[in-house]
């Protein structure tokens, strides 16, 4: 019976993992995306040339 349980611990520990390891990087962006702290700010200058390279890219 230890044997059983300590397997099935192990498991249940190796999908935690695995499911941090994939749930982590979206739960980052999200967050960044909520805070605006990804990426350039778009405001100013950046904006200015934010807007100059997608029009260039969409010519």
């Amino acid at each position: 019976m230890p044997i059983a349980l300590f397997a099935s611990l192990a498991i249940s520990l190796r999908i935690l993992v695995l499911t941090a390891l994939m749930v982590a990087p979206l739960a980052a962006v999200s967050y960044a995306a909520h805070n605006g702290s990804l990426g350039a700010g778009k405001q100013g200058a950046g904006l200015v040339l934010f807007v100059t390279l997608q029009r260039q890219a969409m010519s």
